[in-house]
């Protein structure tokens, strides 16, 4: 039976220009290419999740406008399980991405229907210890820990993505059993739990013994750094040529979710494994678009 993950998470559709180089505030530049995706971070998480081998279920919202079958196609094309997906009185979630030649990028996100979904409306989906369920930052942080709660306490194993960071969530730690953060979310946590590093490395280990959680920060182009059972863990990122860094941190996760719902701890191939996922999605355009099938990150990884 495949491994099983649980989504809760937010579904946009993208709006994506390439520009020479990122607008100043005030500033327009024009000459970009432009082109819509399916997105949002649960999505994209999803499959990732999804491509990397394992089953998925979705819980999430969309709104009754002529985005939402988009936003949802390619997580359909993926057979995974939409049956919790809800369609609500607010617009379908839409991501305004400007990326530049460089891969870097600047993103506004308008939250519709992400937002404005409650648990409750979910109160008829149930958790099991066989479970990984995983969540991100996009949607209402309090119905976000009253479903990671019911998750917990049925014996799932929680992934949270502190993505995009926010300080007052914090209060979603005592839900989670391992926190995923880049390089700025680190900061961020460090600073709300008052933790004054600014070495990553350190600072990974500090969150952990901080949180009583295994905790992953990725680094980008240097890989990353991870406590996992109170071992240091640093796994080095495959050199690739960055075209476009959108997504990247959400086929990590969502990789590394289907590494844990086939295994009872998370080791460091597991995190290699996901990472390299993370790499081969900056080589394309787009989100869900670039998210890698599993079988192109194994042929990545094997020895020439």
């Amino acid at each position: 039976m495949p491994a099983e993950v649980v989504v809760f998470g937010s579904v946009n559709l993208d709006l994506i220009a390439h520009v020479a180089q990122l607008p100043n505030p005030g500033e327009t530049v024009g000459g970009g290419s432009f082109f819509s995706a399916p997105g949002g971070k649960g999505a994209n998480q999803a499959l990732a999740a999804a491509r990397a081998g394992a089953k998925v279920r979705f819980l999430g919202a969309v709104g009754e406008d002529a985005f939402a079958e988009q936003a949802l196609a390619t997580l359909r094309e993926a057979d995974i399980d939409l049956g919790a997906v809800q369609v609500l009185r607010e617009a379908t979630g839409t991501a305004l991405i400007l990326v530049e030649q460089s891969g870097e990028n600047l993103i506004a996100v308008a939250s519709g229907a992400n937002y404005a979904l409650r648990a409750e409306a979910l109160a008829h989906q149930t958790f099991h210890p066989g479970q990984v369920v995983v969540s991100q930052l996009e949607m209402d942080l309090g119905e976000t820990g009253v479903l990671l709660g019911r998750a917990k306490a049925a014996g799932a194993r929680v992934l949270l993505n502190l993505a995009p960071f926010r300080p007052e969530a914090v209060s979603l730690i005592d839900v989670a059993d391992l926190l995923v953060v880049n390089r700025s979310e680190c900061l961020g946590l460090a600073e709300a739990l008052s933790l004054d590093l600014e070495d990553h490395v350190a600072l990974c280990a500090a969150l952990a013994r901080k949180t009583g959680l295994d905790v992953v920060v990725t680094l980008g182009a240097a890989g990353l750094a991870a406590n996992i059972g109170n071992q240091d863990i640093a796994v080095p990122s495959p050199a690739v040529e960055v075209v476009d860094s959108v997504g990247a941190g959400d086929a990590f996760c969502g990789y590394l979710a289907a590494g844990m719902a086939g295994s009872e701890a998370v080791d460091r191939q597991a995190l290699a494994f996901a990472a390299a996922a993370g790499a081969l999605t900056c080589t394309r355009k787009g989100a869900q678009p670039a998210i890698p099938l599993r079988d192109a990150v194994e042929t990545f990884l094997r020895p020439l």
